[in-house]
């Protein structure tokens, strides 16, 4: 009894101590960033202008909604980056080849988000892409886990990144109802 007595007297104690001692500072390594991904601009165009479409200063694109045929109109949705609520820079690239846009496929180069798109004419017009490179606090920002979409209708559809993704890349086939998936990908700024 004695030694039962006297193990529940030092658990006890040991509690006592534990409750009133100061509590331990998580070490900034251990954090986690935080990154939030904030919707900014909405910019509606028509498609067979021939106007190029870049989103504003550090924003990427987050979707794109279609509407029509090749005189119907596009929206395009930006946003910002912020990692535990500092924006992040987005340094554009340089516009890529033209392609024909019934049958153009375009994915960004590793950790770059795309930020703008050009399109002139019907299905046989032309399309480019505009990449942009991402940094944080001087430490570059990674892309990762790129995903494709569902097929989905181009003349009727809309489609938006899912949480903490930005778009990296888009596929289209055919005329205004043919195919069109977008490829998006997950921000980190964890390698």
């Amino acid at each position: 009894m004695r030694k039962k007595a006297l193990t529940t007297g030092i658990v006890t104690a040991a509690l006592a101590a534990l409750a009133t001692a100061p509590a331990v500072a998580m070490a900034p390594a251990a954090m986690a960033a935080t990154v939030k991904i904030q919707l900014a601009t909405t910019s509606t165009v028509k498609e067979a202008s021939g106007a190029r479409f870049t989103c504003p200063g550090d924003q990427v694109l987050t979707g794109r909604s279609h509407s029509g045929d090749e005189n119907g109109y596009t929206t395009y949705y930006c946003s910002k980056i912020l990692i535990d609520d500092v924006p992040v820079q987005v340094t554009t690239g340089s516009w890529s080849p033209s392609q024909r846009e019934s049958a153009s496929l375009y994915e960004t180069a590793a950790d770059q988000a795309l930020v703008g798109r050009w399109h002139s004419g019907d299905e046989n017009g032309s399309t480019q892409y505009l990449p942009g490179s991402l940094s944080w606090q001087g430490r570059p920002v990674h892309l990762i886990t790129r995903l494709w979409t569902s097929t989905m209708k181009e003349s009727s559809h809309s489609s938006r990144a899912g949480s903490f993704q930005v778009m990296t890349g888009r596929w289209h086939s055919g005329d205004e109802n043919g195919s069109t998936q977008y490829q998006y990908a997950y921000v980190t700024i964890d390698g």
